[in-house]
């Protein structure tokens, strides 16, 4: 075993293994915090983050076993599937939660409406997310159509 390769399986297991424990850990003390009536807050913000190194690094795991590790086009293959992903998987569902939320506050879930209003921010919010969306799986069509070369 090389170096790499260790430090592959230390940054594997740390991210993988020991970061959701330690979530698990965060949202326990979170909880004890909580009914002692002391502040829990930032046990559940720590949580919270120790949950997303965990889920970034699996992402970038996933992204970047697409190539070889000496393929010059690896870094660029995983930004591609990033940027894919992020536009026809998160936007759309980001897009829907702001519907929603749109909607509730809209309804005055929990707040009054005035002009000004957060639920036009959110309708504009989940506007942008499907336009950005549309526009994206556009140009992967028309590059696709496009592979044949300029003719």
């Amino acid at each position: 075993m090389n170096f790499l390769t260790g430090l592959t399986n230390l940054t594997s297991w740390l991210g993988n293994v020991i970061m959701p424990t330690m979530a698990g850990v965060l949202f326990v003390i979170a909880v004890l915090r909580l009914s002692r009536s002391a502040p829990a807050q930032y046990a559940v913000y720590a949580g919270f983050a120790a949950l997303m190194v965990s889920g970034i690094l699996r992402a970038i795991e996933t992204f970047s076993r697409q190539r070889a590790w000496d393929d010059p086009d690896a870094i660029w293959i995983t930004l591609l599937g990033f940027v894919n992903w992020s536009a026809n998987v998160f936007l759309p569902l980001y897009g829907v939660l702001q519907v929603v939320a749109a909607i509730l506050h809209y309804g005055g879930a929990g707040f009054r409406i005035y002009p000004g209003a957060p639920w036009a921010r959110h309708v504009i919010a989940a506007m942008a997310c499907f336009g950005l969306s549309g526009l994206l799986r556009m140009a992967e069509y028309f590059v696709a159509q496009g592979t044949g070369g300029v003719s």
